[in-house]
């Protein structure tokens, strides 16, 4: 009598959450068919990386959280910069880069050239100057939006 009851709670459990996946991803694919929709590619002028722009609502859903780039102190033979290390992204070829964020809820994804990492930071020698805001969470969700990786 045990080993029926367990089954059919099993059953119940397993039904409930088939009901409420099934829920959830009817909400998400009204939301991808809206006219606007929540992000758009726009291409760059004299680049081969397109920008990336969101609504202000998918920016939440992602969790968007960006920080500044610091100008690495006492360095006066060449330009580097810290970044915090979770900025740091690489492509399938090892290319490091990070997204930075020129203006409200738009992002690019710019090559950097990474020294060292320690603490937390990365050192780079090439990428964005000293002020400009990188992402720190969520670049990954930029970058499946940028190659067109949606969510099932």
């Amino acid at each position: 009598m045990l080993h029926r009851n367990g089954r059919l709670a099993l059953a119940m459990l397993g039904a409930g959450l088939a009901v409420a996946g099934c829920g959830k991803a009817a909400k998400f694919d009204n939301q991808a068919a809206s006219d606007a929709g929540p992000s758009r590619i726009q291409a760059v002028k004299g680049s081969d990386l397109p920008r990336v722009i969101l609504t202000a609502q998918a920016a939440r859903r992602i969790g968007i959280r960006t920080a500044p780039v610091r100008d690495a102190a006492a360095r006066a033979r060449r330009h580097e910069a810290l970044i915090p290390y979770a900025a740091v992204i690489y492509d399938a070829e090892g290319h490091a880069f990070a997204y930075t964020s020129p203006r409200p809820l738009t992002y690019e994804r710019t090559p950097i050239r990474v020294l060292r990492t320690g603490r937390g930071v990365a050192v780079v020698s090439k990428g964005p100057r000293a002020g400009t805001p990188v992402v720190t969470v969520g670049a990954q969700e930029l970058l499946g939006v940028e190659y067109g990786v949606e969510e099932d």
